[in-house]
């Protein structure tokens, strides 16, 4: 079969690799869609600690089950809950698996969905409801970290919120947050074709060097500063200036991978007694979630700005490397 497999730091290919073996218990899914996660691109640059050549990627992706099982009949239509979690940690015997001490990945530790067919256990597969095509199927991975984002954090319908960020993450989480029922709401990004995708979802988003961001959040929100704050964009920049917007005894909520430590002035977060939470990838009910909210918004569909047959896998990774094509999210079709 064909696999799209990390090869070497820069160097990616379609190659021919043996089928998957099946353990008892497990299901052979034939992939409809995979999409490329700013984790397959640290993985593309060879800077993965974790992920080593030659690998097959890929940890968002949808498809139907090849072969009946025992939980699912051959045709199902599914998308994959991704996590490796050992079942014996503390995390793990406590109800918090997907922060397992040695929690791994499909399309890192081990054989990814970037491939005509992978194998999954039985347990990982949630049937996609009827309505959410295999192309969305394929998005409720970065959906699901976003509801993981809100009900970790105890979000409460009617706060408002400002959040940084205009990519996959963050343009998913505002429709989430919507669904939520958030108050006031801006989007902060300094890319111009971002920008507008996030205004042709219906958001108020800027770009912080065009407008004087403290004015306009003191506007916002009556000189008092956001309930909740949200950083999916990981710069430097960004989190200089997150104890800024957050309102007295506010909540700033870290989603974003930071590549490099960042400085934050603490005394301001001391000064209003704000706190500040970190959130790793989602639990299993938050995947089934994720997929319920898929089926019930429309404009999820519209973060997905490309789709290419998966003999372009190098052109899919250009895109997201190359500045200005407006790529957010792009997928590859088996």
């Amino acid at each position: 079969m064909k696999a799209i497999q990390f090869l070497e730091a820069n160097h990616i290919g379609v190659c021919d690799v043996d089928m998957p073996k099946v353990p008892e218990g497990w299901a052979l899914i034939k992939v409809s869609h995979a999409g490329i996660c700013g984790t397959d691109l640290n993985i593309y640059a060879g800077t993965h600690p974790r992920a080593k050549a030659p690998l097959t990627m890929g940890h968002e992706f949808s498809g139907v089950v090849a072969q009946d099982c025992e939980r699912f009949p051959a045709g199902t239509r599914v998308t994959v809950y991704p996590l490796i979690s050992c079942g014996t940690c503390e995390p793990c015997t406590t109800g918090n698996k997907h922060v397992c001490n040695t929690l791994g990945l499909y399309g890192i530790d081990t054989a990814g969905g970037m491939a005509e067919y992978v194998a999954i256990p039985q347990d990982q597969l949630i049937a996609l409801p009827e309505k959410v095509s295999f192309k969305v199927g394929a998005f409720i991975e970065p959906i699901a970290v976003t509801v993981h984002t809100l009900r970790e954090t105890g979000f409460v319908p009617g706060d408002n919120a400002i959040v940084f960020g205009c990519g996959t993450i963050g343009l998913c989480l505002a429709l989430t947050l919507k669904q939520f029922g958030v108050g006031d709401m801006l989007l902060v990004e300094t890319d111009a074709a971002r920008l507008a995708l996030a205004r042709e979802l219906g958001f108020e988003a800027v770009n912080p060097m065009e407008v004087n961001l403290d004015e306009l959040v003191a506007k916002y929100t009556n000189g008092n500063g956001f309930d909740r704050v949200y950083d999916c964009a990981g710069a430097g920049p960004v989190a200089a200036c997150l104890l800024d917007v957050v309102k007295v005894r506010g909540q700033i909520v870290i989603v974003a991978s930071y590549k490099k430590p960042p400085q934050m002035p603490f005394f301001k977060g001391m000064a209003k007694e704000v706190s500040i939470h970190f959130v790793r990838v989602y639990r299993q009910k938050d995947f089934a979630i994720a997929a319920q909210m898929a089926e019930k918004e429309p404009l999820f569909e519209k973060i997905i700005t490309h789709v290419l047959p998966y003999e372009e896998a190098q052109k899919g990774f250009d895109l997201l490397f190359t500045p200005g094509t407006g790529a957010v999210k792009v997928m590859f079709e088996f």
